[in-house]
This record gives C-alpha cells, structure tokens and sequence, in this order.
C-alpha cells in the first residue's frame, strides 16, 4: 500500500471531519512537550485527538497519557517500525487508520494531531495526512540550523524554534536565528517559544486556534 492509499481515506474536500495538524521535527526539539501544551490550553475549548509515531515504542503516547493532557483513550500509538518519513509521507496508511479510529469513536472532532516520530530536517507529511503542519527546532543545536534549510524547515506551515531559554547556554543568537528563518521561508510564519518558561505554549496554540476556526468556516458539513 502506497500513496493510492491517500485516495481511499482523504476525503477530497474534508468537510465534515476535524482539521488534521502534524507535528514534526528532530528527536530531542520538543514535538511532544509541545502537544502537551496544545492538549493542554486548547483542551477545554476544542474536541481533540492524538496520534503519536515512534519507530519501536508507544513511549510519546506513554509520556502524554502520564500527564493527563486528555483522556487516555483519546491518545492512539503508531509503532513505524521503520524510518519516520515513511510513516507520514510515503506510506501513511497506518496513521490515517489512527485518525479515523479517533474520529469514528469521539467525533466529531475539532483537531487531530498526529506526531512525527524524530527524525532531520528533511522529514514533512503527505498532504494526505495532514492539512497543516508545524515543524519544530531547538536552540541547543545553535543557531546555525534554520539556514540549513531543508524541507521541513522550509515548507511547513509553521516552524517553531523552542528552548530559548537555552539560547544563552549553548551560544544561539536568536536575532540570527530569525533572520535565517525567514530568509528561507519567506512568508511562512516562525514562532519562538520556551515551553519550560510558557507550558500553554501560547502563542502556537493561538496559531493552531486560527487555523481551527478557518477548518471549520470553510470545510462545515453542509446543512441539507
């Protein structure tokens, strides 16, 4: 099962079904600690679902379950056992399976977020998966990192440059860093954020907000 897979679960329109986020970026960068944060702050508004990707473990799932940022049941684990990328670009048939079982068993949903197992700079999800996408970096990689580009760095729809309370430990200048970023992603949004120092990670939550409320304006059931 390949990409053809894509056609069978992806509604072409997607309306009626909830705004689906994946969250991305290299293993250690705060992917988890940050949808923790948005089950967190965005929980008590908006019907959520999660589905979480590790390539031999269910510990990302384990890790939000223990800190009770939704209802257990509401948080599904994809062991990949393989390489991240496929799982969300190549052949997504087993997280679009997740998603729908969350759907079929809460819906309807506002959001479903789906987590990228860890992987470099390369790695983005089909369109097919997800209809937005955050990718996230840290600091303690330095600052050089935004302008090495690559696909995640520069296509998704968010980038998010967490730990910047790290930036003075390891050397990262974030003025650089901004720079950077938008010089690869031209108009594409980048967002800084400490999820130590802010666990609402409020300013990404009030981005995902937006992008529910535009879902929903223009993807609504229509009335009959």
């Amino acid at each position: 099962m390949g990409a053809n897979h894509d056609d069978h679960h992806h509604a072409p329109d997607g309306r009626g079904r909830a705004l689906r986020l994946g969250v991305g970026g290299p293993v250690g960068s705060g992917k988890t600690a940050l949808v923790a944060a948005l089950c967190r702050t965005l929980g008590p508004s908006l019907s959520l679902g999660v589905v979480t990707n590790d390539i031999y473990t269910t510990e990302d799932a384990d890790f939000l379950r223990r800190a009770g940022v939704l209802d257990a049941e509401r948080i599904l684990a994809v062991e990949t056992g393989c390489c991240p990328h496929t799982a969300i670009r190549d052949d997504i048939a087993a997280n679009l399976d997740a998603v729908e079982t969350l759907e079929h068993r809460f819906g309807p949903l506002d959001l479903v977020i789906v987590e990228s197992g860890g992987d470099n700079l390369t790695a983005t999800f089909s369109r097919g998966l997800a209809d937005e996408q955050i990718f996230v970096l840290d600091v303690s990689g330095g600052d050089k990192v935004p302008r090495k580009g690559g696909p995640g760095v520069t296509t998704a729809d968010l980038l998010v440059v967490n730990k910047t309370d790290l930036a003075p430990m390891v050397g990262a200048d974030l003025g650089v860093m901004a720079r950077d970023a938008a010089k690869v992603r031209g108009q594409r949004p980048v967002l800084f954020t400490s999820i130590r120092q802010d666990p609402t990670a409020a300013t990404v939550a009030d981005w995902v907000s937006e992008r529910v409320m535009a879902w929903s304006h223009t993807h609504a059931t229509p009335v009959s």
